[in-house]
């Protein structure tokens, strides 16, 4: 469903025209980066999860929902695919394919359970939907993720679907589609820590790392995606 199936076109090679001892020093820092990345999607949902104190509401379960959704399963579904750090070391393409349609597909349980969660917690204190700035960029995310799904499917039976667009630029297609769905997660993501409920469970200074904290895994996945799919032309043009 996500953004990573390897593509036929030829793209830049990481770390090309760096001096061995800067490569090196590269290839650690993107390591670093990746574990950081790890740490942050597995804090996150555990801390949003506990916050929302699952079981007292039926609103509480709609953030660990959604936590478990996008912070954990969408990043992890994403990050087996990187080469630094990843603690899934198949070396068979197609396990690593399997288990992402796996996270990508709990991508899609989680978000439709939390989805319920929120739509049955707000007729049950008579409250308007879509009213809020977070509301609407969570409808825009679950909509691209619905869409990123059929875009996956697409890129996994070409031959069923009768597509003639090449096998090389579905792929392509695929990795910026999902790219754009794990920046509207982030922004949707970092839009829940101004809504009432959080604003009222954590403030001062916690609140602004919390507010920062989605940001840095997507810097890592945009970087692991950009250095995977970019056209060798457009470095070296």
């Amino acid at each position: 469903m996500e953004l990573v199936m390897r593509s036929d076109v030829e793209y830049s090679p990481v770390g090309e025209g760096l001096g061995m001892r800067d490569f090196w020093l590269y290839v650690w820092l993107r390591r670093v980066a990746v574990i950081a990345t790890h740490v942050t999607g597995l804090g996150l949902t555990l801390v949003l999860s506990l916050l929302s104190r699952p079981g007292t509401s039926l609103f509480s379960w709609h953030p660990m929902c959604m936590s478990v959704a996008y912070c954990l399963c969408m990043t992890e579904g994403i990050l087996l695919f990187s080469a630094e750090g990843s603690p899934f070391c198949f070396k068979s393409w197609k396990s690593k394919v399997r288990l992402h349609w796996f996270c990508q597909a709990l991508v899609l349980i989680a978000a439709a359970t939390g989805l319920w969660f929120i739509v049955a917690s707000r007729n049950v204190s008579e409250l308007p939907h879509l009213a809020s700035w977070h509301s609407l960029l969570g409808m825009c995310t679950l909509s691209a993720t619905v869409l990123q799904t059929a875009c996956g499917i697409a890129v996994i039976f070409p031959k069923l679907l009768r597509l003639s667009c090449p096998s090389s630029r579905l792929k392509l297609y695929h990795a910026t589609c999902g790219l754009v769905v794990y920046l509207f997660s982030t922004v949707t993501v970092m839009s829940a820590m101004f809504t009432d409920w959080f604003q009222a469970t954590v403030k001062g200074v916690a609140w602004w790392a919390f507010l920062i904290l989605p940001l840095f895994p997507a810097l890592v996945v945009m970087s692991q995606i950009t250095n995977a799919y970019l056209p060798r032309k457009k470095l070296t043009s």
